[in-house]
This record gives structure tokens, C-alpha cells and sequence, in this order.
């Protein structure tokens, strides 16, 4: 009878911890319930949840407009010059 107690307390503890870095955050996922494949899914399903957050609070949205200086450096490169290049007349030999 003890040692199918000891086996119950053991099928609740948790077995399956994850530590998750992105940059200078730090996320945990864990699950301590069911049979440990049951728990190494629960946490994978954890996992991308910090993932998908992760990628959407840092994700620079699309419809952001380019920066001025790259705008106008576009425009002066369709100026025309004041003083245009002079061409120097070849010497015949």
C-alpha cells in the first residue's frame, strides 16, 4: 500500500519545468498534472504561448512609415545640380 502511495505523490509532482530567456526576460512554464507526457505537452503548449506573446509585444508593426532622412535622400538624388560636372576635352595624340 506504500509504495502505491509513494507512486501517487510521484505521478502529481512536477516533473516537467521549462525556463525560458528572450533578451532580458525571463519565463517559466511548468505543469504538474497527469502522466508526464500529458505534462511535456501542457508545457510545450505553455511555451509557445510565451513565445507568440513574446514575438507580438516586440514585433515593430508594418505600418509604420519610413524615416524622413531616407525620404529625402530619395528626393535629392532626383535634384538637378546647380553646377553641373564640366567634361574636359580629350587631347588627340
Amino acid at each position: 500500500m506504500e509504495a502505491q502511495l509513494a507512486n501517487a505523490d510521484s505521478a502529481t509532482a512536477v516533473r516537467v519545468k521549462a525556463t525560458i530567456n528572450l533578451g532580458s526576460e525571463t519565463y517559466f512554464a511548468q505543469a504538474n498534472k497527469g502522466l508526464i507526457s500529458d505534462q511535456l505537452y501542457s508545457v510545450k503548449e505553455q511555451s509557445m504561448s510565451i513565445l507568440k506573446e513574446f514575438i507580438t509585444k516586440h514585433n515593430i508593426p508594418n505600418d509604420v512609415p519610413d524615416e524622413v532622412e531616407e525620404i529625402s535622400s530619395d528626393d535629392d538624388e532626383n535634384e538637378i545640380s546647380p553646377n553641373p560636372p564640366v567634361k574636359k576635352p580629350k587631347k588627340l595624340d
